[in-house]
């Protein structure tokens, strides 16, 4: 495997891992590879397993080609790749915990993982404990010593819709201390705005349907481990045989080519778009960690070197759910739908309230989470005057 590159700046290592121009006929692109059987030049190769691909559930180059490259972004031992980024968490816990063990997960995890945690896990005799995304080293030490069968604390930064910094230097080392495992969500981010293993984690989980793919039309779900967790995952990959698809990974190579510069720009729009909600009359506060008003901000200043496109704002008490209706089903450029990190930008309303059970988020009005795409930023901004409009009952 390839590891992080520490001779080339990010923008050129996204554009040269996972090509081999020599190896396919001099041409830019590798191919599609698809099968399932491969054929073995000898029976002694055969009984051995002596071959690159053993079958098809093992993987074939388009697939290597993908890990390779991510490997070399992530800065890990080795990726694995599932298909989709929740298969790529519920992956994860199984490899980490068994039957009587108990994991830390961060209340505002993405709400599939708590089901996951809640109903999965749970049937496994494996328990959950949700912790305070802002807790603090300190208090990570006692709930450790609290919950003594803990293997591994699972961490998503920023939270969930809410978007709370935590801080994953100090929490990863106190988990060193216990031999935890720790894990974290960085989709957010991704590698390009936040260096997981750098910071102490031990395993790094991403959905490659969002940034990495960029439009909107692939799942994938990507695992960056360490030296002592790589092998453990390669393990369950080969006992699960849960592999990608194949067009999935070529359109995520792809992906990577212009992934720098499409964060870049959906950053910069994002927080414009940002501040210019924080001026609006009908915004109570605008949930974005790269403003100093946000939860965690100096933690995202120190630990992050960007922030992507999705944030989200709290509106005025005052407003019903009809009032939010009218809002959002006439937005001709915002579209309302789940995942994010496409082209595209979207709004969708959320009730954070139900899915906390360790701490109690108050937003103090109805909250909605958006995602900044591509288009031009002055219709996007005349997209929601409009919506606002509607959502004060002008016609």
């Amino acid at each position: 495997m390839e590891s992080k590159s520490t001779e080339r700046r990010i923008e050129t290592t996204l554009n040269r891992v996972g090509r081999r121009s020599d190896e396919q006929y001099g041409f830019i692109n590798a191919p599609i590879y698809r099968g399932s059987t491969t054929l073995y030049k000898t029976l002694d190769d055969a009984l051995n397993a002596r071959a690159p691909f053993m079958y098809g559930t093992a993987g074939n180059p388009t697939v290597a080609n993908l890990q390779n490259a991510w490997t070399a972004i992530a800065g890990g031992a080795g990726t694995v790749i599932l298909s989709s980024g929740m298969a790529a968490v519920s992956f994860v816990f199984l490899t980490v915990a068994k039957s009587g063990d108990n994991i830390l997960v961060v209340d505002t995890a993405y709400p599939p993982t708590r089901r996951f945690c809640d109903e999965f896990l749970r049937d496994m005799a494996i328990t959950t404990t949700y912790y305070d995304p802002l807790i603090t080293a300190e208090e990570l030490r006692s709930l450790l010593r609290e919950y003594p069968k803990t293997t591994a604390i699972y961490m998503e930064s920023p939270g969930s819709q809410t978007f709370e910094i935590q801080d994953v230097p100090a929490l990863a080392a106190v988990a060193k201390e216990f031999g935890v495992a720790t894990v974290l969500d960085n989709t957010w981010a991704t590698p390009i705005f936040f260096d997981a293993h750098g910071k102490g984690c031990d395993i790094s989980v991403e959905a490659g349907t969002k940034y990495l793919g960029g439009h909107s039309d692939i799942l994938l779900g990507m695992i960056s481990a360490n030296e002592a967790w790589y092998p453990k995952m390669k393990r369950t990959h080969a006992l699960l045989q849960c592999t990608p698809g194949n067009e999935d990974c070529f359109l995520a190579l792809r992906g990577l080519r212009t992934m720098h510069i499409r964060l870049k720009e959906t950053e910069r729009r994002a927080l414009d778009l940002a501040r210019f909600l924080q001026k609006r009359k009908e915004v109570l506060r605008v949930l974005h960690p790269a403003l100093p008003e946000c939860p965690g901000h100096a933690l995202w200043k120190r630990d992050f070197t960007g922030s992507s496109g999705l944030f989200s704002i709290v509106l005025l008490p005052k407003y019903t759910l009809k009032d939010i209706e009218r809002m959002l089903d006439g937005l001709q450029l915002f579209g309302m739908g789940f995942s994010w990190g496409g082209f595209e930008s979207l709004i969708m309303y959320y009730d954070c309230t139900a899915c906390r059970t360790a701490t109690r988020f108050a937003p103090g009005g109805p909250l909605l989470r958006i995602h900044v795409g591509l288009e031009d930023f002055e219709d996007l901004k005349e997209d929601l005057l409009e919506g606002f409009k509607r959502l004060e009952g002008e016609p």
